[in-house]
């Protein structure tokens, strides 16, 4: 299943950082399918660096919608 990203306000750099990994599909949404081990990675950098900005995860999961969310930042 596919990972979307969505960034908003984010410190520069992390949207180069992402496009390494994921298609950017319009202005900070991120959409792709990376390994378990980089999505998890690619969180812990954005969870940390997002600063007064906000950042959306939506992940497949074991569930009855079968994804999951994770948000960061300060508006949360």
């Amino acid at each position: 299943m596919t990972t979307v990203i969505v960034l908003i306000a984010a410190p520069e750099g992390l949207r180069g950082h992402l496009t390494r990994w994921m298609v950017e599909v319009h202005a900070g949404v991120f959409v792709g399918n990376p390994s378990r081990r980089i999505r998890d990675r690619l969180w812990e950098l954005l969870a940390m660096r997002i600063g007064d900005g906000q950042v959306i995860l939506v992940e497949p999961a074991t569930n009855e919608q079968g994804w999951a969310v994770r948000t960061a930042g300060k508006d949360r």
